[in-house]
């Protein structure tokens, strides 16, 4: 937000997925130089000066988080078609610049985020806070309102707003419908059955959808993360583990 970010390089990340989404879209503004490595138009590609293309998943070897934060790596299954991969743009970047990031086959990048990740983990097993940038949490909802107080649970589904699906609307259309999952003793106390609208409230707003009462612990409400009517971080200013409101109906 200060203007000191001269340039930023974003390669295949939305700031709705980041825990503070305004907060990046405030540095993507502020930045003085923006590279996209991107497949489709996105929030990021909107602010970029230059948008370098890249290979598609199938076209290219890489690793992704689980919902689990949990490490799954795959291989090419699409060879031959001519399309750099993420990281062979990268190098072509910091060869250009002569810098040598020692980074020539996803091999390698593997490799190098593995000796990161143990360079930051204690020799002795222990538990540490991640190293990280010291960014204040939002604030939680007034807890002297209307409604009752319950923890977050979310994840993604499967088919939800993703990018790649921006033009596969016949697949996206086969997707879960969003709904907001609450257990059996909350929606008692809240006066609400299946198909009741259930509003969930955060620091920097609110999400109503239709309730599923589900067995699930008590005061946890379940949400999608990023679902039509449902995108919580940015909606919220929260995500999973953050405390929000609940109020039955659409407004408090």
């Amino acid at each position: 937000r200060d203007g000191q970010l001269t340039g930023l390089l974003v390669g295949g990340v939305d700031p709705a997925d980041l825990p503070d989404p305004a907060l990046a879209e405030a540095a993507l503004a502020s930045a003085g130089f923006v590279v996209s490595l991107e497949m489709f138009p996105s929030a990021v590609t909107e602010w970029a000066d230059v948008v370098l293309p890249v290979a598609a998943a199938a076209e290219k070897a890489g690793s992704y988080l689980d919902w689990e934060g949990r490490v799954r790596s795959f291989d090419a299954t699409l060879h031959g078609t001519g399309q750099l991969p993420d990281g062979r743009v990268l190098q072509g970047l910091a060869d250009e610049m002569d810098v040598d990031l020692r980074l020539p086959t996803p091999e390698a990048a593997r490799a190098e985020l593995a000796a990161l990740g143990a360079a930051h983990r204690p020799a002795d097993g222990s538990s540490q806070p991640p190293v990280g940038l010291d960014v204040p949490p939002p604030p939680s909802p007034a807890t002297d309102g209307p409604g009752e107080i319950a923890v977050l649970a979310s994840w993604r589904q499967l088919l939800d707003v993703g990018t790649l699906q921006r033009d596969e609307p016949e697949l996206a259309g086969t997707a879960r419908p969003s709904v907001a999952r609450l257990g059996v003793d909350a929606a008692a106390r809240l006066g609400l059955v299946d198909g009741d609208r259930l509003t969930v409230s955060g620091a920097t707003g609110s999400v109503t959808l239709p309730v599923r009462v589900t067995p699930m612990p008590d005061h946890v409400v379940w949400l999608p993360m990023r679902s039509p009517g449902s995108e919580v971080r940015t909606d919220l200013g929260t995500g999973p583990g953050g405390v929000v409101r609940l109020s039955a109906g659409s407004e408090l």
